[in-house]
């Protein structure tokens, strides 16, 4: 990844360009392994391209719909690519960056690793894959970082199984030469080289993360952290007062359906339905208008509160598109 100014967040050129390169190299005998990393500057990869999301979003669609239409062919495709493929979350890996990473077999964290899906802060959704990665951590772990956007450092990651290694940074440039001199012994060199991570920090909330998060009803979640009324519950409870109601009634919905779909190939089209949908709707538009753009930090949702988000809206969004308009893996 090559934005550093933009802290290589993905857009059209780049899912295409990395879609090219893994279809170049899927029968390239001289090609034993991939890995995926980032250029100067302190993120992985960032997320995508926000503001075009929200300016297509904002009218027809269109290229907002391309992108996703691309970016999520490029995740099924590092899903299921035959050749080992490694990871290097040495920095900020959230949205996009998160769907670059996770459908590779090996996945390094550091402890410059800052992991999140922090979607429903801009009126969007867990998505690249969300539904289900999320829907597959231990308890209700998923449901929480889906809903607050809570960030994992490398450690965390490792402890949920998002990382598959964790390495000192010093350590990156010597892994990465070792695999390029033994790409087909991949797990033995990141096994020399890693290190004992530090405790895993969200493991000492996990408890109550999965009793307060147990139902897939946001009401209920709210009620249920407004009657412990501990010091955790309750700043957890002012986290989720912040976010796109809409958009965490989406995520609830999409790692429930998630937890059960057969393929990756059926978790990306229906994703794709609901992007096509969620990106054209008032939250998304005014979360990146809030966040991205005025910088305020004050969105207006609408509708403002989880009741007021019916089942009918959450139907509509997640109504599938017509076969013509749906996505494919390519």
């Amino acid at each position: 990844m090559n934005r550093p100014k933009a802290l290589h967040a993905l857009n059209l050129d780049m899912c295409e360009g990395v879609l090219e390169a893994l279809e170049a190299w899927r029968g390239d005998a001289a090609v034993e392994a991939i890995v995926v990393d980032h250029a100067e500057g302190r993120g992985f990869c960032a997320g995508g391209d926000i503001r075009m999301l929200a300016a297509s979003g904002a009218t027809d669609g269109v290229e907002a719909r391309a992108f996703f239409h691309a970016e999520y062919r490029m995740n099924h495709r590092l899903f299921t690519y035959a050749k080992p493929i490694v990871a290097f979350m040495d920095g900020i890996t959230m949205g996009g960056g998160v769907g670059l990473a996770l459908p590779c077999r090996f996945r390094v964290a550091t402890g410059n690793t800052k992991f999140a899906m922090p979607e429903t802060g801009i009126g969007l959704f867990p998505d690249v894959g969300g539904g289900w990665y999320l829907s597959r951590l231990p308890g209700r772990i998923g449901q929480y970082l889906a809903l607050t956007g809570h960030r994992l450092d490398g450690a965390e990651c490792l402890a949920l199984g998002l990382a598959t290694h964790f390495l000192v940074s010093d350590t990156l440039d010597t892994a990465k030469a070792r695999i390029a001199e033994a790409p087909q012994d991949i797990a033995g060199v990141l096994e020399a080289l890693a290190t004992s991570a530090p405790d895993a920090k969200i493991l000492a909330w996990k408890d109550d993360i999965d009793r307060l998060f147990a139902s897939d009803v946001l009401e209920e979640i709210y009620a249920a952290l407004d009657a412990d009324g501990g010091e955790w519950a309750t700043q957890t409870l002012a986290t989720l007062k912040t976010k796109s109601p809409q958009t965490m009634k989406v995520s609830l919905r999409l790692l429930h359906e998630g937890a059960g779909m057969a393929s990756f190939a059926d978790e990306m089209r229906q994703e794709y339905a609901v992007g096509a949908h969620v990106v054209q709707r008032h939250d998304f538009i005014e979360g990146v208008r809030a966040v991205i753009v005025d910088k305020d930090n004050a969105p207006r949702w609408d509708p403002a509160t989880p009741e007021d988000v019916t089942d009918h809206v959450i139907d509509q969004i997640f109504a599938p598109l017509p076969e013509a308009e749906a996505w494919t893996p390519g």
